[in-house]
């Protein structure tokens, strides 16, 4: 039953945080054009959450997701303003991404450093060569099918139902969750964030399994940044500032454990529709930038919080 309660806890916040809105504004939180410009605003930051999961899961965490989603934005408006056809600028971004993903695991598991103080430098790092890159200015790229994947559908493409953008992200949530329960992989994700020592005693290969986890992560990132340049439609070097911190919040809220050992890729896609439809309410409610803030801040402590209570359940 506890295992049940805790599954359904994140939906039943999102139903309670939608109840709320709805009510207090009806006309202009609950319909249809609302929820797709929702799903638009969810999908940048669930993907992100996805790679998130598997390195919360296995006892990390990455305070550079913002930063790296800036760098492919710049990274993908540079290559396709030099002429790269979309699809090689947009591999090649990802590429980059997990190149630095490989980067922070490198980092972490060879010169045995916190991951908390790896990916906070990071964060400076990757956020300043964005700017580097980019002339610390926006890169504007012509217009392409990338700048397609998260705007709204026209009359002609309604039978898809949701942008293409909201599709790759739940196709990539379900590969995720695959990797994450149903692969040797994952369970070593699991085994690294329960117990360490235990792991390596049993022949785990974490510091390989820590390097790969990054470099996924932040390969699903640089995707978030091929989506966050859709929905921009130029390479902008200050974008997702702050970004990590819903990204965070959306992996803890949908049942992750901040120590290790514990995560839901549903629960996630869950955290990230809570942390948008919030977001989102309170735009409606005309409330200004800086409580909107406050509310965010006191989504993330309530997180953690929550968080701590469910390990001291077990």
């Amino acid at each position: 039953m506890k295992t049940w309660l805790s599954r359904l806890g994140p939906l039943a916040g999102l139903v309670a945080v939608v109840i709320l809105f709805s009510a207090l504004r009806p006309a202009q939180f609950a319909n249809a054009a609302n929820a797709e410009i929702m799903l638009l605003q969810t999908a940048v930051v669930a993907t992100a959450a996805l790679g998130m999961t598997l390195v919360i899961v296995s006892g990390g965490i990455d305070l550079s997701v913002g930063a790296q989603i800036a760098l492919a934005t710049v990274t993908l408006a540079t290559l396709v303003s030099r002429g790269w056809s979309p699809a090689a600028a947009a591999v090649a971004t990802v590429i980059c991404g997990a190149a630095c993903g490989c980067l922070i695991g490198g980092l972490v598991t060879g010169l045995r450093l916190s991951p908390f103080i790896v990916t906070l430098g990071m964060w400076g790092g990757l956020r300043g060569l964005a700017k580097g890159l980019a002339g610390e200015t926006m890169v504007a790229a012509p217009t392409t099918w990338l700048n397609d994947l998260l705007t709204a559908l026209p009359a002609d493409r309604r039978w898809l139902l949701v942008p293409p953008g909201v599709w790759l992200t739940l196709l990539l949530a379900a590969a995720t969750a695959l990797l994450l329960q149903a692969t040797r992989f994952g369970r070593h994700l699991v085994a690294i964030g329960s117990n360490e020592p235990t792991a390596r005693l049993c022949g785990v290969a974490v510091d390989r399994v820590r390097i790969v986890a990054h470099a996924v992560a932040s390969a699903l990132a640089a995707v978030a940044g091929l989506l966050q340049y859709a929905y921009l439609t130029v390479g902008d070097p200050t974008t997702a500032m702050g970004m990590e911190l819903d990204v965070i919040a959306a992996v803890v809220i949908g049942g992750a454990s901040l120590t290790g050992g514990r995560g839901s890729i549903a629960g996630t896609l869950v955290g990230a529709m809570i942390m948008t439809a919030v977001a989102n309410g309170c735009t409606k409610l005309d409330l200004p930038n800086w409580v909107q803030e406050i509310v965010t801040g006191v989504i993330i402590v309530s997180a953690v919080a929550l968080d701590r209570a469910r390990r001291d359940a077990d």
